[in-house]
């Protein structure tokens, strides 16, 4: 699935891929009022992927958006975990089957060492469901979330 990973999450991908990962977020939160954000760590402190990705979602205060339609992209490089963590308003629109094809979407890409790839795939589907759901309205929307890579350790 992914090779052995010596660098720190911060490094590991090059200004390129790290450019093309917040395009993607900055696109995809132009057509709609939700919000995207990307985690990106070495270890997962848990098992369970998605319990991190609960965890740091919880902790970046991604619940607080007006219609709970944030979602996280975790990724955990060295323990090969990664989870997509969608808020109540976006998982009750699109349902458990979306949450497991786009996991297995980013699984895909990482297979063939397509990180960044993966990452921005799943971020413009994201976008595609939540734009579905929540379209962009110049006049109320705002930028509940900042568009960044967040890097762990």
């Amino acid at each position: 699935m992914f090779s052995l990973f010596r660098k720190k999450a911060a490094n590991f991908f090059s200004y390129e891929e790290k450019e093309k990962i917040l395009a993607a977020i900055k696109t995809t939160e132009q057509s709609t009022s939700g919000e995207v954000r990307v985690f990106v760590e070495n270890r997962c402190r848990f098992v369970d992927p998605i319990d991190r990705a609960v965890e740091i979602f919880y902790r970046l205060k991604m619940e607080k958006t007006v219609h709970r339609n944030a979602t996280l992209v975790y990724v955990a490089l060295k323990d090969k975990q990664l989870a997509v963590f969608g808020d109540e308003g976006i998982y009750t629109k699109t349902g458990k089957e979306f949450w497991h094809n786009e996991v297995t979407l980013m699984l895909q890409q990482f297979n063939k060492e397509n990180y960044a790839d993966g990452i921005t795939d799943v971020v413009k589907h994201i976008g595609a469901a939540l734009t579905q759901h929540w379209p962009y309205e110049a006049s109320t929307d705002k930028n509940e979330l900042p568009d960044d890579i967040v890097f762990g350790k």
